[in-house]
């Protein structure tokens, strides 16, 4: 069980479903049940596929184009910085839907097309998230025996723990957002989004604190 708590923590901790909740509410408010419903349930579809791609064949695509992964660390701390720095500054989001759109609305676009970006990438499984799924399938054990086998099912569940914890946070969104009111969903966006501009930039420091590191030393005027 040691790969699959391992994984699970370490996806769970930056992916976070409880406060993209909230940011998925206030993405969403202004939009039928059953849309956010349907939305959900996309979001978390996606981000079991890309989870388990990032996961089992990331750092093989990342070495067919060689992209290292701090290089992927700082691309994806910029886009997180960016994404939670834009959600930081905008206007209140729950003040602004709800003058512009009094009551429940439908949407003909596909709730497909419109749960990947930027409800299921990157606000959800970012780059951030893909970092973490590519550094753990890097560890994985080689060649085809039993310990190969046993990492594969503990990921795998892992992963399915963790869409369904952003499936069911999704789903309820609209609960939770009623439970602590329009000003505490005001706030913990506004706090969430935050948090996710410090992930953004912590994944940015990591990556580049890797980078710097592996800089040679120069030996000039040195005998």
């Amino acid at each position: 069980m040691k790969t699959f708590l391992l994984a699970f923590t370490a996806l769970l901790s930056i992916v976070n479903p409880l406060s993209g909740a909230f940011i998925f509410f206030g993405a969403t408010l202004g939009v039928d049940e059953r849309l956010r419903a349907q939305l959900s349930r996309w979001v978390a579809i996606y981000a079991f596929s890309i989870v388990c791609v990032s996961l089992y064949v990331g750092a093989y695509v990342l070495g067919f184009f060689g992209i290292s992964i701090p290089v992927l660390r700082v691309a994806g701390g910029i886009v997180i910085a960016m994404s939670g720095w834009r959600m930081l500054t905008e206007p209140d989001a729950t003040e602004q839907r709800r003058n512009e759109t009094p009551s429940p609305r439908s949407i003909s676009v596909p709730p497909s097309r419109l749960a990947f970006y930027p409800l299921t990438m990157p606000l959800t499984t970012g780059p951030g998230t893909i970092s973490v799924a590519i550094s753990l399938g890097a560890s994985r054990p080689t060649g085809f025996h039993a310990p190969l086998f046993e990492f594969f099912v503990e990921t795998l569940v892992a992963v399915v723990l963790l869409t369904l914890c952003i499936y069911l946070a999704y789903r309820n969104s609209a609960k939770l957002a009623n439970l602590i009111g329009p000003t505490g969903t005001s706030i913990v966006v506004r706090l969430s989004a935050f948090l996710l501009f410090c992930i953004g930039i912590q994944v940015l420091w990591n990556g580049a604190a890797e980078l710097l590191g592996s800089l040679p030393l120069g030996s000039a005027g040195v005998s």
